[in-house]
């Protein structure tokens, strides 16, 4: 399964009564999404024709909505990441939508949540360096019609960094 246009956080998953190896399964993918069916069959005590039909299972259910690989942002380029606080001027559900309309055609913003509190989103955005995010800021991000304001804060350091969330084995 590869990542789809959909995004990911709005897919609906059927409710899936979820058993050790299914955990043991999931836990295994999210630590390491290239671990050969072999393996994943392996550490999870079953062989490999069943354990392969549990993670399909598991795909058609959405519980397991993609395979990526993490990539080095600063090798490639991307060595900075500003978190930005954005409040809209409108909050209606209409803005709301065309807002993260919006945040999709932006390819430096690689994650968007909308927020309760004094920000509408939180975006993490990254850039080549301090002129490149000016000019995404200026150019794009506050020239969106219903952006009222943005705080940005510039990341010093990744000191953690899991995907996935804790799943009890």
């Amino acid at each position: 399964m590869t990542e789809s246009n959909q995004n990911p956080a709005i897919i609906q998953t059927k409710q899936v009564k979820l058993d050790k190896i299914d955990r043991k399964i999931i836990a295994d993918l999210q630590r390491d999404g290239r671990i050969t069916n072999v393996e994943l069959a392996q550490n999870a005590g079953i062989s490999a024709p069943p354990c392969l039909r549990r993670v399909r299972n598991l795909e058609e259910a959405g519980l397991i909505l993609s395979y990526h690989a993490r990539v080095n942002a600063s090798a490639l380029g991307y060595p900075m990441t500003v978190f930005t606080g954005v409040k809209l001027k409108a909050v209606g559900e209409g803005e709301l939508k065309k807002f993260e309309l919006q945040i999709e055609k932006w390819d430096r913003v690689r994650e968007a949540y909308m927020m309760t509190g004094d920000n509408d989103f939180l975006l993490k955005i990254v850039a080549r360096d301090w002129d490149d995010y000016q000019s995404f800021l200026t150019n794009e991000l506050l020239e969106s019609p219903n952006v009222a304001s943005v705080k940005s804060a510039l990341s010093i350091k990744t000191s953690k960094l899991i995907a996935g969330v804790p799943i009890a084995v």
